[in-house]
């Protein structure tokens, strides 16, 4: 590895205490990043190697082939959906009972999300629980040629903790030189005429490969039991945004998120049943290609064991193609201690499926 890279990277290291936080709140903008070099994603990740090497090795999970005989003309793209635990909450206030505090440490914690991403290479990285954007993940993911935008929760619970990084929010990083951005919104969600305290970010790409326009949306919705018609409200402020930005579903559609909501709920409901004819991409593996997976959640809090499906990658059936998605880690990978661990950086599961073009986007509309 190069000593340049090497010493980028230390440097980056050691800003996380920065004076930067003040300033995150109101800071949504894209910070000036152009100034820095590029990194080499094969010695970043051979850096977060080297911080890593006295934990277990990243578990192994392997693509499921999806694709349905159908031909694509273009290289397919890759999209990753991921809750990656806010460090302020994880250290402060989720009470993972059975995960050792060393296991949840910023310095190895941000190692092994960055190995996740930098092992599956997406061309698109929707996160939430973000609260560590303008020290790590932007200044990072800018110099691999992603650009970068965030948008935090008006209200964040990260702020009620002692020494907190600032808010967490949605962040979303395309690949620029993969597609154009031609329209981003940021979006304070509604429910019951009312602003919430979450937020969504929807951004109008343009595939360099194909010309053809496609809207990516990255959300999380209001977590805990009872506020099943809060979730619902959200949901439906949210399908309306993009029912306008998407010119009522003729552009094609991608929306990532913890969603806080098992698909026995009304806003799982509402998705399903959409105008913008939305599908679940993960439900493509189950066996009849309708049941969405057992858990993308698993954790052990004093209440007890909490195993739910709460995180989603919905996407325009007519106009898009799912050719492969990322296979779950299982139980036994899992352990009994369930998430966060040291083998696994969060207490959510990363989801990550390979979308094409429809070569007929009219055909089931």
């Amino acid at each position: 590895m190069g000593n340049s890279t090497s010493r980028l990277y230390s440097a980056l290291a050691k800003t996380l205490s920065s004076s930067a936080v003040s300033q995150q709140q109101d800071c949504l903008e894209q910070p000036d990043s152009a100034h820095l070099e590029p990194i080499d994603p094969k010695d970043l990740l051979e850096e977060c190697q080297l911080v890593l090497q006295k934990r277990p090795p990243r578990f192994q999970r392997d693509f499921v082939d999806l694709k349905k005989n159908t031909a694509s003309n273009h290289r397919p793209i890759r999209v990753m959906q991921w809750n990656i635990l806010a460090q302020a909450l994880g250290e402060g206030k989720d009470n993972f009972v059975q995960c050792p505090i060393e296991a949840l440490k910023w310095e190895e914690r941000k190692c092994l999300i960055l190995e996740e991403i930098l092992a599956y290479k997406p061309d698109i990285l929707c996160l939430q629980e973000v609260d560590h954007y303008f020290d790590t993940f932007e200044p990072l993911l800018s110099r691999l040629g992603y650009q970068c935008t965030f948008f935090p929760k008006p209200w964040s619970p990260c702020l009620d903790v002692e020494q907190n990084n600032g808010p967490d929010g949605c962040a979303l990083f395309f690949l620029k030189e993969r597609f154009e951005l031609i329209n981003s919104a940021n979006i304070r969600l509604t429910a019951m005429k009312l602003k919430t305290n979450q937020v969504a970010i929807a951004q109008t790409l343009k595939c360099s490969e194909t010309g053809r326009l496609f809207c990516i949306a990255v959300t999380h919705l209001k977590a805990r039991t009872g506020w099943e018609r809060f979730r619902s409200a959200q949901g439906c402020d949210l399908l309306q945004n993009l029912k306008s930005i998407t010119q009522g579903a003729k552009i094609p559609l991608i929306i990532c998120g913890d969603f806080n909501a098992e698909p026995t709920e009304e806003v799982y409901r509402e998705f399903s049943n959409s105008s913008l004819n939305l599908n679940s991409a993960y439900k493509l593996l189950s066996p009849d290609g309708q049941s969405e997976p057992p858990y993308t959640t698993w954790k052990i809090r004093p209440s007890g064991e909490c195993r739910h499906t709460l995180d989603y990658i919905w996407y325009s059936q007519h106009a898009l193609n799912v050719n492969s998605a990322l296979g779950l880690l299982t139980e036994e990978q899992i352990g009994p201690n369930r998430l966060p661990s040291f083998n696994y950086p969060s207490d959510h599961l990363s989801l990550v499926c390979d979308f094409s073009f429809n070569q007929d986007p009219d055909r089931l509309l």
